[in-house]
C-alpha cells in the first residue's frame, strides 16, 4: 500500500470517528508536513506545523485547531519558508495504520504528530511567533 492509499484509509478511520475531538485535522497536518517538498506552497507548510504545534505544546482539539485555522486565514497570507529537516519524525503513517485497536491507534496519531514537532525543534520558535501573531 503506498502512502496516499495509507492516508486514505486513516482519514476513512479519521472521519468516521465517534470522538467529539475531530482527530481527522491531526492527521491532515501530520500527512502535510510528511509528505511536503519543495513543491509544497509555504502556507499549507506553516498552517500544517502550526496545527501540530496547538495540539502538542497547547493541547487543542483538531476542532480547535480548525477554528485556528480559520482565525488565521482572516490575517496575514504571506509566510517565511520554513526548513524542511529530512528526518521528520520517527513515527509514519505506516506506524499509525498497523495499529487497529481504536484507542491505540488514536494514541498513536498524537505520537506521530509529537515525533514531527520534534523533527522541527529548529523552526519551533519561528512558528510559535507566527502562531501568537495569527490568533
Amino acid at each position: 500500500m503506498n502512502i496516499d492509499e495509507q492516508y486514505n484509509e486513516l482519514a476513512y478511520y479519521t472521519l468516521s470517528h465517534k470522538g467529539q475531538d475531530f482527530i481527522h485535522q491531526h492527521i491532515v497536518d501530520a500527512y502535510a508536513i510528511q509528505t511536503a517538498n519543495e513543491h509544497t506552497k509555504p502556507i499549507k507548510i506553516t498552517y500544517a506545523l502550526i496545527g501540530i504545534y496547538l495540539h502538542v505544546e497547547k493541547g487543542y482539539t483538531g476542532k480547535q485547531v480548525q477554528m485556528a485555522h480559520i482565525e488565521m486565514s482572516k490575517k496575514s497570507k504571506v509566510f517565511p519558508p520554513i526548513t524542511l529537516p529530512t528526518n521528520r519524525g520517527e513515527i509514519s503513517i505506516n506506524d499509525v495504520i498497523k495499529i487497529t485497536t481504536p484507542a491505540e491507534r488514536d494514541i498513536q496519531i498524537h505520537r506521530w504528530c509529537e515525533s514531527i514537532w520534534n523533527a522541527f525543534s529548529s523552526e519551533q520558535e519561528l512558528i510559535k511567533a507566527i502562531t501568537e501573531s495569527l490568533i
